[in-house]
C-alpha cells in the first residue's frame, strides 16, 4: 500500500462522517430492516464468541473434574491453584488483550488492514513480557497461600499443580491475542472450531496424564498447558495459510516494536478495569469463609459463582460482539452505525437477561440437587440463586456497556468506574450486611448486585452522553497515529 492509498484510506472515514451527519439530521430513529440487518451481524459473532469463551472456560473445570477423582486433598489443592491463577494470571492476560478490541477493530473498520498484524505482534511481545513475572508468582503459588495462612497441606498441593500450570500463561498470552485478532475481522467461526477440537483432545489428555501416566494431579495441570499451546498452533496456522488473513497478516515486522508505550496506555487500564470486576467476585467466596458455618456458606457462594461464571459466557459473547461492531463503525467513520449497534445489543442482551434469569428462579431447586442432595444445601443454593438470578440481567448489561467502553477506547474511564462500584461501594456494602447486619452470604452477594447496578448506572450514563460522531474522528486518529508502512519479513 503506498502513501497516497494510505491518505485516501485514512480521508475515507472523516468523509462518512460528515456524510452520515447530512443523512443523519433527519432523526435519530432507525428503520426495522435496519435493526434487523444488524442483528443478524450481532448473531453471527455472538454464537460462535459464546462457544469459544464456553470452551476455553471448560478446559480448567474438566482438568478440575478429573483430579476430582484422586481424593479431597488433590481436588481442594488443584481448585485453589486454578482460583488463584484466575485471579493472578489469566484476568491479568484478558485484561491486557483487550485493548486490541480497540485498535484492531478501529483499524479495521478504518480499511487499514496490515495494521491489524502489527497490533497483533505488539500485544504478543507486551503479554509474553508481562508473563514472566506472573510465572514467577505461580512457581511460589504454595508460600503465597501459606502467608495468607491457608491450610498448609492444600497450599502445598495447590503449589505443586500451580508449577505444572507455568507453561500455560505463555500459550493463554499467546491465544488472546490471536482471538482478538480475528474477532476484530468479524472472524470467529475458525476460533470456535479450533476450541472445539482442543476441548475434545483435552478430555483424553487430561486421561492419560492424570491415570496412565502416573503424574495424578500434576498431570491435570500439564494437560492445561498442552491443550492451551494445541489451540495457539491451530489459529496461528490458520492465521498463517489462511487467504481471509491475507490482507490483516503480512509477516513479522519491526514496526511492532514501536509504539508500544501507546499500546501499553490503553492496554494496563483495560488489565486495571477487568481484574478490579474478577476480583471482586473473588473476594466475596474469601469473605464467606469468615462467616458463621464457614463449609456451608463457602460451598453455597462457590456453587453460585460457577452458576453466575457458566451463564455469564452469554453476555460475555454480547460484550465481544458489541466491542467488534462499534470499533469497526467508529473506525470507518460511522457513528450512527455505532449507535445501532449499542441499541440492538441493548434490546438483546436485556431479552436474555430475562429468559435465562427466569430460568435460574423456575429451575433453581433443579440446579441445586446438581451439586448436593443435602436439603440444607438445596434450600440455600435455592435461596441464592435467586440473587444470581438478579446478578445476571444486571452483569449483562454492564458486560454490553463495558463492550461499548473497549470499543470506543474508554478503558481508562473505565477503571475508575469500577475502582468505584466495587471497591468504594459494593465490597463494604457487602461486608456490612454480612457481618454487621448478620444476613451472611446473601448479604455478600447483594453487595455484589449494588456494584453491579452502579457500574452498569455509570457506564450507561457515559455512553449516553457521548458524541458519537468525536468519537468517530477520535477512531481515526487513533488510527493515523498508529499507521505505518505495510511491510513485513514473510
Amino acid at each position: 500500500m503506498d502513501v497516497e492509498e494510505q491518505k485516501q484510506h485514512l480521508e475515507s472515514p472523516l468523509l462518512a462522517v460528515s456524510q452520515e451527519k447530512k443523512a443523519s439530521t433527519s432523526g435519530n430513529g432507525f428503520k426495522k430492516d435496519e435493526i434487523f440487518s444488524e442483528m443478524k451481524r450481532q448473531l453471527s459473532l455472538i454464537g460462535p464468541l459464546v462457544s469459544v469463551n464456553l470452551m476455553i472456560y471448560c478446559l480448567q473445570v474438566i482438568s478440575v473434574m478429573f483430579v476430582g477423582h484422586l481424593g479431597e486433598l488433590a481436588l481442594s489443592g488443584a481448585s485453589m491453584a486454578t482460583s488463584f491463577a484466575s485471579v493472578t494470571g489469566f484476568s491479568m492476560l484478558v485484561g491486557m488483550a483487550s485493548a486490541l478490541d480497540t485498535f484492531c477493530g478501529q483499524s479495521y473498520g478504518a480499511k487499514q488492514y496490515h495494521m491489524l498484524g502489527i497490533h497483533k505482534q505488539r500485544a504478543m511481545i507486551v503479554l509474553l513480557l508481562a508473563s514472566i513475572p506472573l510465572a514467577i508468582i505461580w512457581a511460589n503459588t504454595g508460600q503465597i497461600l501459606l502467608f495468607f495462612k491457608q491450610d498448609p497441606q492444600i497450599s502445598a498441593e495447590a503449589g505443586s499443580y500451580a508449577r505444572f500450570m507455568i507453561p500455560s500463561i505463555f500459550a493463554y498470552a499467546l491465544l488472546q491475542c490471536h482471538v482478538r485478532f480475528l474477532q476484530a475481522q468479524n472472524n470467529v467461526v475458525p476460533m470456535m472450531v479450533s476450541s472445539g477440537i482442543t476441548t475434545l483432545l483435552h478430555i483424553f489428555i487430561c486421561w492419560f496424564l492424570v491415570f496412565k501416566s502416573g503424574l495424578g494431579n500434576k498431570g491435570a495441570a500439564l494437560a492445561n498447558a498442552i491443550s492451551y499451546w494445541i489451540n495457539v498452533l491451530l489459529l496461528a496456522i490458520y492465521v498463517r495459510i489462511s487467504p481471509s488473513c491475507k490482507r490483516t497478516w503480512t509477516g513479522f515486522s519491526r514496526e511492532a516494536f514501536h509504539g508500544i508505550p501507546g499500546f501499553l496506555k490503553l492496554a494496563i487500564p483495560s488489565a486495571v478495569m477487568i481484574c478490579f470486576e474478577i476480583w471482586s467476585f473473588e473476594m466475596v467466596v474469601l469473605l464467606s469463609g469468615l462467616l458463621p458455618n464457614p463449609k456451608l456458606e463457602t460451598s453455597v457462594l462457590s456453587i453460585s459463582l460457577n452458576t453466575c461464571s457458566l451463564f455469564y459466557m452469554i453476555p460475555l459473547g454480547l460484550s465481544g460482539s458489541i466491542s467488534t461492531r462499534v470499533s469497526n463503525e467508529l473506525g470507518a467513520g460511522r457513528p450512527r452505525g455505532a449507535r445501532l449497534a449499542v441499541y440492538v445489543s441493548l434490546m438483546m442482551v436485556a431479552t436474555e437477561g430475562l429468559l435465562v434469569g427466569t430460568l435460574m428462579i423456575f429451575g433453581r431447586r433443579a440446579w441445586a440437587y446438581l451439586y448436593s442432595t443435602e436439603e440444607e444445601v438445596v434450600n440455600y443454593v435455592g435461596e441464592m440463586l435467586v440473587l444470581v438470578a438478579i446478578s445476571h440481567v444486571i452483569d449483562g448489561i454492564q458486560s454490553v456497556f463495558s463492550g461499548i467502553a473497549r470499543g470506543c477506547g474508554w478503558q481508562k474511564i473505565g477503571a475508575f468506574i469500577n475502582l468505584g462500584a466495587y471497591y468504594l461501594l459494593g465490597i463494604p456494602v457487602a461486608i456490612f450486611l454480612a457481618f454487621v447486619c448478620h444476613i451472611g452470604g446473601k448479604g455478600l452477594w447483594t453487595g455484589i448486585i449494588v456494584a453491579l447496578i452502579a457500574q452498569a448506572s455509570l457506564l450507561a450514563v457515559l455512553t449516553g452522553c457521548s458524541n458519537w460522531e468525536k468519537e468517530a474522528k477520535k477512531a481515526t486518529d487513533r488510527v493515523h497515529s498508529a499507521v505505518t508502512p505495510a511491510a513485513g519479513l514473510s
